[in-house]
């Protein structure tokens, strides 16, 4: 759970991409509204208020007669406002005051550089000390002036304002009640998107037709269109491809015809062994190739059936299971294997006749082929939830657990299947018709460890 948590938090998502440059955005905005006020408020705003500088006053009037006690009240006026200013704040950046009587310095904050002349009344002016800037205003009642003077620049006033919480502060305030809005609004804005995504996650392999949902948004039509168009060539391309093996099979069928006539001619005549054995390879040889060429063909037909989309009639299964076995009995009986059928419902499926035909040919085929001789071959049918369970198991050597995906591809043989001759299709022609009727296929090891065991579930056809 944890694992699964942590991989959707830091997989990349569109969702995330635009949330993330939403809060940047707000990020930036914001900044450039601080970078103005500081840019505004860097020259004439102050830290230190005018009725502060009124009491500095007052203070040193009333205690003019009294230097002692006017120097310790206008210093602990002093501490109190670094203490104040200095509350989460740079100690560099506190103000300092300096007071003059009758044109006499009565009172200088410490650290206070020198050099520093007394700004006019009301006034904000920017003086640079040893390339520092500071920022000086006075007020001036009567005969007392009171200048204030503190760090002046952006950078400074920038530090002052983030003190207080001015910038940062409603930053981690808006941001948390933006995301859940945000995020709705994405997710409302991308439906489209994901309609289009969960269409093109339904289609199959053999499915390119173009797709149906036509989404009004410029951004998106663009994309389905050229989806479409994809779809569009590759269906041409395959077409071609199909076309081009159909024709080719249908042409090889009649030179390897021919050839098998004229090499059972030679035979006949042929009287020197070594004769006869190279014939007999060279007819071994042609009816592994016409095998091949049937095969081809079958495995085409079956992908043009599906593509043409004809109305499956109900076909029985139980019925054209014993018309195939009868049919394979010569070659069974010729390898030395006994076929059993264990059928004992009658069950119908929906499908063409000429592909079920095709599909339990070549399974009971590849068991004959492969099984030793003596043995026998059980094909088993059965229904469950709803499903017709064809079985058909051998006492063969097997195919490898790790291999049982690999041998559903074309020309695909595994290492035990290369000692009989054959050409890696059978089991990719039971694969697309099973696939084109909606069923499933399996590989097991056959009952006590040994053989191969081809388990196909296709659905009944419904009752009339």
């Amino acid at each position: 759970m944890m694992r699964r948590c942590w991989n959707m938090l830091w997989h990349p998502t569109l969702v995330r991409r635009l949330m993330l440059a939403q809060m940047l955005m707000l990020t930036v905005l914001w900044s450039l509204a601080v970078a103005y006020v500081l840019f505004e408020g860097s020259g004439e705003g102050s830290n230190v208020t005018r009725s502060v500088l009124r009491a500095v006053i007052s203070v040193a009037d009333n205690l003019a007669d009294q230097p002692q006690r006017q120097q310790q009240s206008l210093q602990a006026i002093d501490e109190a406002l670094r203490d104040e200013f200095e509350k989460g704040q740079v100690q560099e950046l506190a103000p300092r005051i300096l007071v003059w009587r009758d044109g006499q310095l009565v009172y200088k904050s410490p650290d206070t550089p020198s050099g520093i002349r007394s700004a006019g009344p009301e006034q904000m002016e920017i003086v640079y000390i040893k390339g520092q800037p500071w920022r000086s205003r006075s007020l001036v009642e009567g005969g007392t002036r009171v200048t204030v003077l503190e760090l002046g620049g952006p950078w400074q006033f920038f530090v002052t304002i983030n003190s207080r919480g001015y910038y940062l502060l409603p930053l981690l305030i808006s941001l948390p009640f933006l995301l859940l809005p945000a995020w709705l609004s994405i997710r409302l804005a991308m439906r489209p998107w994901r309609k289009v995504a969960q269409e093109v996650a339904a289609r199959g392999p053999q499915d390119l037709r173009p797709l149906t949902f036509k989404p009004p948004h410029g951004e998106l039509a663009a994309l389905v269109d050229n989806i479409n168009a994809l779809l569009q060539r590759v269906d041409a391309s395959a077409a071609r491809e199909r076309s081009f093996i159909a024709d080719a099979t249908h042409e090889l069928r009649t030179p390897l015809a021919a050839m098998r006539v004229n090499v059972e001619a030679l035979q006949s005549q042929a009287h020197a062994p070594h004769q006869q054995e190279l014939l007999d390879g060279i007819l071994n040889s042609g009816n592994r190739a016409a095998r091949l060429v049937g095969q081809l063909l079958q495995l085409t037909r079956s992908e043009v059936q599906a593509e043409t989309g004809r109305l499956p009639l109900p076909q029985a299964l139980d019925s054209l299971l014993q018309d195939r076995l009868a049919a394979l009995a010569g070659l069974a009986q010729a390898e030395g294997i006994e076929l059993e059928l264990q059928a004992s419902v009658s069950l119908s499926v929906a499908g063409q006749r000429e592909s079920l035909v095709s599909l339990i040919d070549n399974l009971v085929e590849n068991a004959i082929k492969y099984s030793p001789r003596g043995s026998s071959v059980t094909v088993s049918l059965h229904a469950e939830r709803g499903q017709a369970v064809l079985h058909v198991a051998d006492q063969g050597p097997g195919i490898p657990p790790a291999l049982y995906e690999r041998v559903f591809d074309r020309f695909f043989r595994a290492p035990q299947q290369q000692s009989q001759p054959g050409s890696g299709l059978g089991l990719a022609i039971v694969a697309s018709v099973v696939q084109q009727h909606g069923g499933t296929i399996q590989l097991h090891r056959a009952s006590g460890g040994q053989g191969l065991l081809v388990e196909v579930r296709l659905p009944l056809a419904p009752s009339v």
